[in-house]
C-alpha cells in the first residue's frame, strides 16, 4: 500500500505516522493513518543526538512500512520547531533543540535511499492540516493561532499556508499589544505572547493564587468556579489576545479564525469571552468565525503527511518539480 512518513518533531518528543494516500480518504476527510509511533528526541544528549534520533526514527518507520504494507514509504514530511528554511530544506535554528543550520532534508533523503523529503515549520504545518482537514475545512482564508508556551500563527490561503518572504509570516505572538510592557525574549516589550499564552496565564495565576505550581488549566477551573482573582487574570489574557487578533484580522481578513493549543482546551471558558472581546473591538472589519482547533496534538503529524503527499504531486512526471513551501 502506498504511503508516506510523517514526522512531527517537538522540543522533547517526536510524533510519527505512516499516512496513506489522500485520495483514499472519504471526501474531505482525514487521510488514513496506517501506523502511529512516538519517540523521545534525546535533546539532553545534544543537537547532534537529536538529528540522529530523527534519522533513526525515520529509518525504522520506513522499515515498518516495507514489512507491513509491502513497500517503503514514497516520501517523508517532517515538521520542526524554530526557524525553518523550507525552500532549502534547512532547520536553521531551534532554541529548544540546540541546532543551527541542519540540512535535515538532505540528511533524511540520504538515510532513506534518496526518497523525496518536505520540511516545514511546526505551526505552519499544523495549520495546513487544520485548514484542509480540520476546523478550517472549506474556508478559503483562515488564520490558525495555537496558544501554548508561546503564540504563533499560520496564514492559510486557498489550501496552502503562507511562509512569507523570509519564513517569518504568522508570528502573531510578537505583535506588541502592551507598549512598554513585559520584556519578551525577542527583544521587544509588551508582546502578545507575554500576556495571552498558556505560559503567561500560568505565571500570572501562580502569582495571583499564591500557588507556585498552578497553571493555566487551574486558572480556567477557578474561573469556572467564579474566583474573582482568576477572573481578573483570565480577562487580562483575553483582552490582550483580542487586541492581537483584531490587528491580525485587520491585516489578513480571514474567513475563519482557528484557536488551538493548551489554552483552547478551556473550551467556552475561553471562547465565549474571546468572541465578545473581539466583537467589541471591530469597527469596519468583517468578523470571522472564531472556532476551536479540531485536530489537537495530531495536527503537526497529519500536516507533515500532507506536505509529503503535496511534494509527490508536484514532482510527478506530469507536473515537473517545484518547491513546496509550507
Amino acid at each position: 500500500m502506498r504511503h508516506v512518513i510523517a514526522l512531527d518533531v517537538g522540543g522533547t518528543g517526536m510524533k510519527a505516522a505512516l499516512v496513506g494516500a489522500v485520495d483514499a480518504a472519504p471526501s474531505g476527510g482525514t487521510p488514513p493513518v496506517l501506523h502511529r509511533a512516538r519517540r523521545a528526541t534525546g535533546r539532553e544528549h545534544g543537537p547532534d543526538s537529536v538529528v540522529e534520533s530523527i534519522l533513526a526514527f525515520a529509518a525504522d518507520l520506513r522499515a515498518h512500512g516495507e514489512r507491513h504494507f509491502g513497500e517503503p514509504a514514497a516520501a517523508v514530511g517532517v515538521a520542526v520547531p524554530g526557524i525553518v528554511d523550507a525552500d532549502r530544506g534547512i532547520a536553521a535554528y531551534s532554541a529548544n533543540l540546540g541546532w543551527r543550520d541542519v540540512p535535515l532534508r538532505d540528511l533524511l533523503s540520504e538515510r532513506l535511499d534518496g526518497i523525496p523529503v518536505a520540511l516545514g515549520h511546526d505551526v505552519r504545518t499544523g495549520g495546513l492540516a487544520e485548514g484542509r482537514i480540520g476546523a478550517g475545512q472549506g474556508a478559503d482564508r483562515f488564520l490558525f493561532v495555537p496558544l501554548g508556551t508561546g503564540i504563533a500563527g499560520a496564514i492559510g490561503i486557498d489550501g496552502r499556508v503562507e511562509a512569507g518572504a523570509h519564513g517569518f509570516a504568522g508570528e502573531i505572538g510578537h505583535i506588541v499589544v502592551r507598549p512598554g510592557g513585559t520584556p519578551c525574549p525577542c527583544g521587544q516589550r509588551g508582546c502578545l505572547e507575554r500576556f495571552a499564552s498558556a505560559a503567561a496565564v500560568s505565571e500570572a495565576w501562580a502569582e495571583a493564587s499564591g500557588a507556585p505550581d498552578a497553571d493555566a488549566a487551574d486558572c480556567a477551573k477557578a474561573v469556572e468556579a467564579g474566583d474573582p482573582r482568576a477572573l481578573a487574570v483570565w480577562q487580562e489574557a483575553v483582552d490582550a489576545l483580542a487586541d492581537g487578533l483584531v490587528t491580525a484580522l485587520t491585516l489578513l481578513d480571514p474567513r475563519t479564525l482557528i484557536i488551538g493549543g493548551g489554552l483552547a482546551e478551556a473550551g467556552e471558558t475561553l471562547f465565549t469571552p474571546l468572541r465578545a472581546a473581539v466583537e467589541r473591538r471591530v469597527t469596519f472589519q468583517k468578523l470571522p468565525s472564531i472556532v476551536p482547533a479540531a485536530l489537537g496534538d495530531t495536527a503537526g503529524c497529519l500536516g507533515a503527511g500532507l506536505l509529503a503527499w503535496d511534494l509527490l504531486s508536484t514532482t510527478s512526471p506530469s507536473n515537473p518539480a517545484s518547491e513546496v513551501t509550507p
